[in-house]
């Protein structure tokens, strides 16, 4: 799988909220009626960069393009899939094509129809190399998609179709089993291709030079200012259950300056960190969610051939007192991990078990300093060494300096250990990373859909975000079986992945650090909200405001 373009920086975990479906004009609590007044006031940590479904890459323009657009499928509670503009769809026996039948009652900005060929026109002009889509690697598995990236053929023959306005056929070049999951994302939305070349460079630089055909229309938002609203969208084919009719925005960068927004009735949500959480956790209003991210920790085997001994590696994670890091250290609501992926992704088919619970190996994530000690000892041993001294890179924020602080301490209770930190820009940190420069390397990952394999990929042999070198020949047969031979069987491929990360955590290829939460204040009269860990976490389509 190909590198994820967007990153989260260390410390700065997003808002990770979606919005269930609702089609009453009360709440479940027939005493609370609907408020007059239907207009929700949040935040952002940054502006819109571009409302070009091509283009977004960062969770402001993603978010916003997901309330403003609309695709084939959108998500529901535990990443359910629920139709959008597809009404129903058919899946070859061996995977590789799927045929949509679409719903022709959604419009345009314009009032023009939205059509099958909206969608050929859009996925053909993210995969098109000119149009440096950052998001374009999802289309990974779509028919000549690769050659198309490499140059070697047109846009046009993409593994995309439409035989009439209302049908769609997507061709795969093998079986993508969460292929679904992908086509809830914006980069896999329709466009208008009379609107993008009407305003050319301009598409998307504002809130004016779009079209749009989801639940909301953006407005106000001139390219860099820092308020803008959403109003709801009357040719959209569902307004009936769109409840808001406005959703005002505004960048609020901190979040002391959050919380007493907040408290002045001026939003109706805001991000709690650090010891706001503990102040504010037993308030009527706090939430917290948990899932589809993780803090890790890579290990450089290529620069510094003692990592490459799995004693040593091993020592540097039962050192660390990952409970301790989590609920004493940061004490911002994360958890200490069950694993490399993380919990509340995805379950096993059969038993609905965590896969994090399935794939748990103890001596992966588990604190035993004695047990530590004995094992670097003879790390040291067999590598020839009596002393050690690695270089630990992280970002630096605020957040990530506590973290390095923290583990320096932890690791140099191992005898002959000494850790010098290295806390730089994220922008650097990521080059540095990408480049090889680091002993260690706090790191962080984000899942874009909710499947085991978004996490696991990225420790394959050859992926390119395998920054600390670890190779596994059984580990890299495993993810290939899972997306090859046991593909288009649930179970087998489930247990592809379970066995994997087993393998992951038994040879320490990296140290899972603590696993990241959001927490916030929700104005208790805000509701019809889910949450899920992966992908588009964050809908606004059917939120309702009661009395």
């Amino acid at each position: 799988m190909t590198l994820k373009k967007f990153l989260v920086g260390i410390g700065s975990i997003a808002l990770a909220l979606t919005l269930a479906a609702c089609g009453s004009s009360k709440s479940s609590n027939s005493d609370q009626q609907m408020a007059n007044k239907q207009v929700l006031n949040l935040s952002t940590s940054d502006t819109i960069s571009t409302l070009d479904n091509s283009a977004a890459s960062e969770s402001v323009s993603l978010t916003t393009l997901y309330a403003t657009n609309e695709g084939l499928y959108r998500l529901g509670n535990h990443s359910k899939i629920e139709n959008a503009l597809a009404t129903k769809t058919q899946v070859s026996k061996d995977g590789l094509t799927y045929t949509f039948n679409l719903r022709n009652n959604d419009k345009w900005s314009d009032g023009k129809p939205v059509t099958a060929q909206d969608f050929v026109y859009s996925w053909r002009r993210t995969a098109d190399p000119k149009t440096a889509a950052n998001y374009a690697y999802l289309f990974n598995g779509i028919k000549n998609f690769s050659a198309i990236q490499k140059g070697k053929m047109s846009p046009k023959e993409l593994g995309i179709a439409a035989p009439s306005k209302d049908k769609l056929v997507v061709t795969l070049s093998r079986p993508v089993p969460y292929f679904k999951l992908l086509l809830a994302f914006p980069t896999f939305f329709p466009e208008q291709q009379s609107a993008v070349e009407k305003y050319g460079k301009s598409y998307g630089n504002n809130s004016q030079n779009v079209s749009n055909n989801g639940p909301f229309k953006a407005t106000g938002w001139n390219g860099t200012n820092n308020t803008w609203s959403l109003k709801k969208n009357p040719n959209y084919w569902d307004k009936k259950h769109v409840h808001l009719s406005q959703i005002k925005y505004q960048v609020v960068k901190s979040p002391s300056t959050g919380l007493n927004l907040y408290n002045q009735n001026k939003l109706d949500v805001t991000p709690l960190t650090g010891t706001q959480v503990a102040n504010y956790q037993k308030s009527k209003g706090f939430k917290k969610f948990e899932g589809g991210s993780m803090m890790y920790l890579q290990m450089n085997q290529k620069r510094n051939k003692a990592l490459q001994n799995v004693k040593i590696r091993q020592a540097l994670s039962q050192i660390v007192n990952k409970q301790a890091l989590a609920t004493k250290v940061l004490r911002d609501g994360s958890t200490a991990p069950k694993g490399f992926v993380s919990t509340n992704l995805t379950r096993n088919p059969k038993t609905k078990a965590d896969f994090a619970m399935d794939a748990y190996v103890k001596s992966g994530v588990t604190y035993n300093a004695s047990n530590a000690k004995k094992l670097w000892a003879q790390g040291l041993k067999e590598t020839g060494q009596k002393k050690l001294t690695l270089t630990l890179l992280s970002d630096d924020t605020d957040q990530a300096k506590t973290t390095t602080q923290y583990l320096q301490d932890q690791f140099e209770k191992l005898p002959g250990l000494k850790v010098n930190i290295d806390n730089v820009p994220y922008k650097n940190r990521l080059a540095r990373s990408s480049n090889g420069n680091f002993d260690l390397v706090v790191s962080m990952w984000g899942a874009d859909f909710a499947d085991p394999i978004n996490f696991l990929s990225l420790q394959e042999s050859n992926n390119p975000t395998n920054n600390g070198n670890w190779s596994n020949r059984q580990y890299d047969k495993l993810i290939n079986a899972s997306q090859t031979t046991d593909a288009n069987n649930q179970q087998r491929r489930y247990e592809d992945l379970v066995n994997a990360e087993k393998v992951l955590m038994k040879d320490q290829g990296v140290i899972p650090l603590y696993q990241p939460s959001t927490t916030e204040l929700w104005r208790p009269n805000v509701h019809g909200y889910v949450w899920n860990p992966a992908g588009m976490s964050r809908g606004l389509k059917s939120i309702y405001i009661t009395k």
